[in-house]
């Protein structure tokens, strides 16, 4: 029963954000006003464009502050924008359609099961080409070659997949490096060199991705080094 009364509530709130509108005027003066006072009480626009947010977190922002709420995707590289949410778009979870500035496409990956086939959303590496983005690194043709092809397209290493209507979502990366929430880069396989310098560690694994704030080891100790040197403790 309790159950059904909140799923009643979850309802009774998010319906009206899913059309564009208010949540409620009775939660907005019991509950939700407190809220925009912390930050003004003003606020008529948000946006973010870092790690991406959750779907559960964007609607409770949009509840919370009742503005627009806006979502987009862009590199140093690209002068920044490459996709946004559009004016009226209250779906969460995705970086919006493309900036007119640019073209978008996505290149198979193979090697990770990425394919342009792929049902029911073609998937692949994200592309870009357009005014906005680059001409190379300075004095690094290297890392640019590696970038940049020579039809002008900028390899991302993030890997998208078209939702309907042109909406752009990340689901993955490319190459072994991925961000966290608070937008630092992490390369795991440094940091599992370094924990794989201890005598103890036989094999260790970090996960981590762009909706936390912190990363996971997997740990899996050496056994006969770890009995040797409990034994030489005096521990049985």
């Amino acid at each position: 029963m309790v159950n059904i009364y909140i799923s009643r509530f979850v309802s009774f709130i998010f319906c009206p954000l899913l059309e564009g509108k208010s949540p409620s005027p009775l939660w907005d003066k019991l509950v939700f006003n407190k809220i925009k006072a912390k930050l003004g009480g003003r606020i008529r626009f948000l946006s973010s464009g870092a790690s991406p947010l959750s779907p559960d977190v964007l609607d409770f922002l949009k509840i919370c502050f009742g503005c627009r709420i806006v979502e987009g995707y862009g590199m140093t590289e690209t002068s920044c924008v490459i996709s946004s949410m559009e004016e009226g778009d209250n779906l969460s979870g995705h970086v919006g359609s493309p900036n007119p500035a640019c073209e978008i496409k996505l290149v198979d990956v193979p090697e990770m099961n990425y394919t342009s086939d792929d049902q029911p959303y073609p998937r692949g590496e994200i592309c870009v080409r357009g005014p906005i983005v680059f001409q190379g690194y300075y004095k690094d043709k290297v890392q640019t070659r590696e970038v940049l092809d020579e039809d002008g397209w900028l390899h991302t290493g993030d890997i998208g997949l078209w939702l309907s209507e042109g909406r752009l979502k990340i689901i993955d990366r490319k190459k072994n490096i991925f961000k966290l929430a608070q937008g630092e880069y992490i390369a795991p396989e440094k940091i599992e060199n370094v924990y794989a310098k201890c005598k103890f560690i036989a094999q260790c694994f970090i996960y981590g991705d762009s909706l936390n704030s912190s990363l996971v080891a997997i740990v899996s100790v050496d056994h006969d080094i770890l009995k040797a040197w409990a034994a030489s403790e005096g521990i049985k």
